[in-house]
C-alpha cells in the first residue's frame, strides 16, 4: 500500500495534478497516425516531370488542338440533344482552367527537381575545377623544381660546347706549339 502511495505521489506533480507516463527512452516511438495520405515524393517528382514534360511537346498542342477542336465542332453541329456544351462553351473553359491549373504547378515542381540537380552538378563541376587546378598547380611547381634541378646538371649540349672548346684550344695549342718548336731548333 506505501509503494502505491510512493508511485502515485511520484507521478503527480506538486500542484496535485496527474502527468503524463514516461517514455522509454531505449525504445522507439510508436507511430502516429496521420490525417493526410502518405506518398513517396519522388515518385511523385518523377510524374510531373513526365507530365511536364509531355505538356511541352508538339504532341500535346496538336492532341489539345483536336479535342478544342471536336469539343467546338460536336457542340455546334450536333443534334441538340447531344450537345453538352452551348456556344459561349462555358464548360470548355472550366476544362482549360483545370487542366492549366494543374499544369502550372506540375511543371514548377519539375522545374524545381531540375533546379536541384543542375545545383548538384553545377557543385560536383566546382569541385572537379578546384582538383584540376591544384593538380596543374602541383604539376607546375615540380616542373619548375625539375627545371632548377637540371640548372645544376650536365647536359648534352652543355658537355658537348665543352668539349668543343677544349678541341678548340688544343687547336689552337697545337698551330702555336710548333712554331715555338721551330724557334727552340734553330
Amino acid at each position: 500500500m506505501a509503494g502505491d502511495e510512493r508511485a502515485k505521489a511520484a507521478s503527480t506533480g506538486a500542484s496535485g495534478l496527474m502527468r503524463p507516463p514516461r517514455t522509454r527512452l531505449d525504445q522507439p516511438k510508436a507511430p502516429r497516425r496521420r490525417l493526410l495520405p502518405e506518398y513517396d515524393p519522388e515518385a511523385f517528382g518523377r510524374f510531373s516531370e513526365r507530365i511536364a514534360r509531355f505538356l511541352g511537346t508538339g504532341r500535346f498542342i496538336v492532341w489539345m488542338t483536336l479535342i478544342i477542336i471536336i469539343w467546338v465542332v460536336w457542340n455546334i453541329f450536333a443534334p441538340e440533344k447531344l450537345r453538352f456544351d452551348e456556344y459561349p462553351f462555358i464548360f470548355l473553359t472550366l476544362m482549360l482552367s483545370l487542366q492549366a491549373s494543374y499544369a502550372a504547378p506540375l511543371i514548377l515542381l519539375a522545374q524545381n527537381r531540375q533546379d536541384d540537380r543542375d545545383r548538384v552538378t553545377h557543385e560536383q563541376d566546382r569541385k572537379q575545377n578546384e582538383r584540376s587546378i591544384a593538380d596543374t598547380e602541383y604539376l607546375t611547381r615540380e616542373i619548375a623544381a625539375l627545371r632548377m634541378g637540371l640548372g645544376e646538371v650536365a647536359t648534352r649540349d652543355w658537355i658537348r660546347s665543352e668539349l668543343q672548346d677544349v678541341v678548340r684550344d688544343l687547336e689552337d695549342r697545337q698551330v702555336l706549339l710548333p712554331a715555338e718548336s721551330d724557334e727552340r731548333d734553330r
